[in-house]
């Protein structure tokens, strides 16, 4: 807290009169950095209504954030304080959205249950986070822009690959 109250700029009694301790500084960050992502990851579902243009943006979404040069994405990637439930919630909510979301758009597209179209959002988002934070572990050996289109490649000819079953398709 000495440390932080310094790199803060304020003393440390200003601190606690903030958060009473380490976990609800942590936890405040936590929040912050979450709500960060997510809305990036709104952004990216809402940038397009190509489908294609929307699995690059929520992957693109996922590596900008973990290449921040503030390295926030630890908070949430990296965290070892997930039997906290406080933590694991907050840690957990921007890919439970961003699951969520995707899935909302694969349900109206394809008509397909709910609960089956979830488990192809998290293994969007999953796949997105999981690359992104091994991209960032390993040195970013690959460029940013071809990290992103390949992970964007190999996950839009996955889930591209389920039907389109919407009234306005059959329309067009």
């Amino acid at each position: 807290m000495d440390e932080i109250a310094e790199r803060a700029g304020v003393s440390k009694p200003v601190l606690y009169q903030h958060f009473d301790g380490k976990l609800e500084l942590y936890l405040g960050l936590l929040e912050t950095q979450s709500d960060k992502l997510i809305d990036q990851l709104e952004g990216a579902l809402a940038s397009s209504d190509d489908n294609a243009e929307r699995v690059a943006a929520t992957v693109r979404a996922y590596f900008e954030f973990a290449d921040a040069p503030d390295d926030a994405h630890r908070l949430l990637f990296e965290t070892d304080l997930t039997t906290e439930p406080a933590v694991r919630d907050l840690a957990e909510r921007p890919f439970r959205a961003s699951a969520d979301a995707v899935a909302k758009l694969i349900v109206q597209d394809t008509g397909m249950p709910f609960s089956s179209a979830q488990l192809l959002g998290v293994s969007l988002v999953g796949m997105a986070q999981a690359c992104a934070q091994r991209w960032v572990s390993e040195g970013r050996q690959t460029p940013l822009e071809e990290a992103i289109e390949l992970v964007a490649t190999v996950a839009w000819r996955g889930i591209g690959g389920f039907p389109l079953n919407r009234a306005e398709t059959e329309s067009d």
